[in-house]
């Protein structure tokens, strides 16, 4: 993964089915149009946003983000062990549980509640957010366009948002903000000068 790589929970719960010796897991790894947890800032994800990404990215389905343990299952440009789809919702994920340690770990844990949310890790492309300041002070942040998924994964603490990355783009919209609400106050002043023939 990049180092402009950020990590986001979904509340959409994660379930497994093991009817007919399957074990089959599932849930969504990202929700279109709903508000994230706070982050110290709001975020939308625009449907449309996955448009032309998942035939280029190369998704593992990991548990807690961590490869070190082995994968679940992968979908290499659009195909493999791990199914992706787009709906109206958001990205929805789908694969067998491996019959190996790493497997039978998240099987237990889904059946005891342990896991019951799913996470993923991405990229932005470069154009494809937009941040404002909304009236009562607070930033939101619209991604319009991801670059690559590299992740969706069940997890043990939804809690964990990887928010250090991308602020880049929060502070640049807060520069813009800041110079033009000083070219706008600077303006001003020039107008009251000219109509009082200083």
């Amino acid at each position: 993964m990049e180092d402009r790589t950020e990590i986001r929970n979904t509340t959409f719960q994660v379930t497994a089915n093991e009817e007919d010796e399957k074990r089959t897991v599932e849930g969504y790894a990202l929700l279109f149009g709903v508000n994230s947890d706070n982050l110290g800032f709001e975020e939308v994800i625009e449907r449309g946003a996955l448009d032309g990404v998942l035939g280029k990215s190369d998704v593992f389905a990991l548990l807690n983000h961590d490869r070190s343990k082995g994968i679940l299952a992968r979908a290499k440009n659009g195909s493999g062990s791990l199914s992706l789809e787009v709906d109206t919702k958001g990205l929805k994920y789908r694969f067998e549980a491996p019959k190996t340690a790493l497997g039978n770990e998240l099987l237990e844990n889904l059946r005891r509640g342990e896991i019951d949310q799913s996470s993923f890790a991405f990229t932005v492309a470069d154009g494809g957010e937009k941040w404002e300041r909304q009236k009562n002070g607070v930033w939101k942040r619209t991604i319009s366009k991801f670059e690559r998924i590299y992740d969706v994964s069940p997890v043990y603490n939804a809690a964990y948002s990887k928010t250090s990355v991308y602020m880049r783009g929060k502070e640049e919209a807060e520069k813009e903000l800041e110079q033009r609400e000083k070219q706008n106050l600077e303006e001003y002043y020039k107008e009251i000068t000219n109509s009082l023939n200083i």
